[in-house]
């Protein structure tokens, strides 16, 4: 190729390059709106983005895969773990997670309830973002996998149609993000307890005389634990707080009737090894 050639090939690359990158930033611009649902950017929202930057809390956190990876990713917090835990978690982190167990400890951020409501809003807003599986790293709450829980592997597919298979795939999946608070290893206690040996703990909680949910066999108390999560309260200052369950309520409107079977089923394969 001669200099003339090349002289014209670099420039007209660089034209086509140059044209490309505008119209992809055009184009980018133009969605902005709806992929961050911008219409719901309410004053809560922006005082809760005010509150996550005076507090530094990108020191430690990521949004989108922006921050520190030092401490989780919080992109779809309020999916996975729902208000009522985010607004006990935020008062006093220390209830939850020690240093000594989980080798990473938040410290309190002293947020006043109204603050804690603003960062919960900020947090609920991002959730909605159309991330497009970005970014692909799930909520971590030490700092080693935990057993149990699946960390890192990529989202599993079902082996078949069978509902105990689809159920565990939809487990390790998310939404619904049921890994995120709950091992399948017995006594790794997350947000949510361990349900390692549920399916043979659910037929006996129903016959205790401390239950007073509708369940009448295990199937039904795991069904209803899902659906009406405050049905039962399992004992643990974590896991609940006046009378309400941490666990999000919206599992009925969020999964279909089908998966909920599927997610039944598989639970109820969960039993004692031993």
């Amino acid at each position: 190729m001669t200099k003339r050639g090349t002289r014209r090939f670099f420039l007209g690359g660089t034209l086509a390059c140059t044209v490309l990158f505008v119209g992809m930033t055009i184009d980018s611009h133009r969605q902005f709106g709806r992929l961050t649902h911008a219409d719901q950017i309410t004053p809560a929202v922006i005082q809760g983005k005010h509150v996550w930057h005076r507090k530094d809390c990108i020191n430690c956190h990521t949004l989108l895969g922006e921050g520190a990876y030092y401490a989780p990713d919080l992109t779809k917090i309020t999916e996975h773990r729902g208000t009522a835990y985010l607004q006990a978690f935020l008062k006093d982190p220390s209830k939850f997670y020690t240093e000594a167990r989980d080798r990473r400890l938040m410290p309190n951020p002293k947020l006043t309830d109204a603050e804690i409501d603003e960062v919960i809003a900020f947090l609920g807003w991002v959730s909605k973002i159309d991330n497009q599986g970005w970014p692909p790293r799930p909520i971590l709450v030490s700092g080693a996998a935990i057993p149990g829980t699946n960390v890192g592997a990529p989202a599993p597919h079902a082996a078949s149609n069978e509902p105990s298979e689809q159920g565990e795939a939809l487990f390790r999946t998310s939404p619904p993000g049921c890994f995120s608070c709950h091992s399948v290893s017995p006594g790794v206690n997350l947000a949510g307890p361990s349900l390692a040996d549920i399916g043979e703990r659910a037929g006996t909680r129903v016959k205790s005389p401390d239950y007073h949910g509708q369940a009448t066999d295990a199937a039904g108390y795991i069904r209803e634990s899902i659906l009406h999560p405050s049905a039962y309260l399992v004992p643990g200052a974590t896991y609940s707080a006046g009378g309400r369950s941490f666990m999000p309520d919206n599992f009925g409107t969020l999964l279909k009737a089908e998966q909920v079977d599927q997610l039944v089923a598989y639970l109820r394969t969960l039993q004692n090894s031993q």
